[in-house]
Formats: structure tokens, sequence, C-alpha cells
């Protein structure tokens, strides 16, 4: 069994985390969900706490524990780290080093861990320098990018920008973990 944390942040493929977390957790290992402030207006705690079966973390201030810093604990318990769905301001945050919140703290404590991120963003977003920029920094670091696919998306458009397959993203996973 393998240690995988979920993070999950503000993006309309939330919803997909869940399937994902069913799929990891039928696979024998066990999930570790760390949710954005902005994943759960998208997604309930509840769905993704019932299907990882563990407590879902989402704020570095919901238990403070002087034996255990939670974000650091989980951080070195971790096998890989997973972002999906990641948006471009999760993605310009991990790539500037910058943890101002449960999920980038851990993410940053993570490092020597293999990270994998899923973008998932309006057609235009994923297109911009910045991001393009961002995600290339992330790739020279070594953290795995599943590139989106391109298909409807959530603004009405078609374009890329569509969270991968949970199938392709699993896969990757399993490449990572070997």
């Amino acid at each position: 069994m393998k240690r995988i944390i979920l993070g999950i942040t503000g993006s309309i493929a939330a919803y997909k985390a869940a399937e994902i977390a069913r799929a990891l957790t039928k696979a024998g290992h066990r999930v570790d969900v760390i949710m954005t402030a902005s994943a759960a207006r998208f997604i309930s705690p509840l769905t993704l706490q019932t299907l990882a079966g563990h407590k879902v973390h989402s704020t570095l201030f919901d238990e403070i524990a002087v034996e255990d810093v939670r974000h650091i604990s989980l951080a070195k318990a971790a096998d890989l780290c997973l972002v999906a769905p990641a948006t471009a301001n999760i993605i310009a945050k991990l790539a500037c080093g910058i943890a101002d919140d449960f999920l980038t703290t851990t993410l940053l404590a993570a490092h020597g861990k293999p990270i994998v991120v899923c973008p998932a963003m309006n057609t235009a977003m994923l297109a911009h320098p910045a991001t393009q920029r961002n995600i290339q920094t992330l790739k020279s670091w070594g953290y795995a990018i599943v590139e989106p696919r391109t298909g409807d998306l959530a603004c009405g458009e078609v374009g890329t920008g569509a969270l991968a397959d949970t199938t392709r993203i699993i896969k990757t996973i399993e490449e990572h973990l070997c």
C-alpha cells in the first residue's frame, strides 16, 4: 500500500477528484485528501472523506497538535503527491514557492517526493505565457505534468484545458510509484 496525497483545487473539474480518490483507494492505496477553500465550493469534503476513508484537510488551523505539525507529517508520510485538478493559481503558487494554505505548505514540505500535477483550466489561461512558464518550471524540478485534454470546457468553449482522463492520471501515478 502506498500513501498518496490528493490535492484538489478550485476548478469545475474538482468533481472528478472523487473518481480519482475512489480508483486509488480501490487499488489499495491510502489517500489523504487536501482541499483548498475554493475546491470545497465545487465538491463536498464529506464526499471525499467518504471515498478516501480519512479526514479531509483544508486549513492549517483546523486542528493544532503540538506533537504533530500535520502538513509536515503528511508530507513525510506520502509516497507521492497528486494535484488534480490543478488550477493556474496553484501552478503559479508552486512555481513561485508560495506556501499560504494547507495544500501549498504540504507540497513545499514534500520536496523530493514525486509530485504529479494535472492542469485543468480554460484554453486561454493554459496558453498564457505565465502559465506555460510556471508549468515549465515545475517540469524542470521533476514534477510530472499530466497534460490536459482537448474537449468541451465548462465555459462553453471547445479547446485544450480539460482535466486528463482518470485512467491516464492513475497510469501516471502508478509509473511514478515504481
